[in-house]
């Protein structure tokens, strides 16, 4: 099946990705320390593997592990659950 002209995808190119990924960050980073995750459509690979690429920045701005899952429609940004200490 072929999509209409309208609705076609053009990949990102390299740039492009660049400042999405720069732009996203502060955003993600936001959300995070309000909210505690950050939820977004990602409906391709390529924009799994992008905010895939701002969590891991994320992550390494706040020093703090963080963790992304996607399920083919959604991507969810948030912190990771670190394992509690034994006993």
């Amino acid at each position: 099946m072929t999509l209409p002209p309208s609705t076609r995808r053009t990949p990102l190119d390299q740039e492009e990705r660049v400042r999405a990924e720069a732009g996203f960050v502060p955003l993600v980073v936001h959300h995070l320390t309000t909210d505690g995750s950050f939820r977004v459509s990602a409906d391709t690979p390529e924009m799994v593997e992008l905010f895939q690429s701002v969590a891991r920045r994320a992550g390494e701005l706040l020093q703090r592990p963080v963790t992304s899952y996607a399920n083919g429609r959604y991507i969810v940004i948030a912190f990771a659950q670190e394992s509690l200490p034994r006993a």
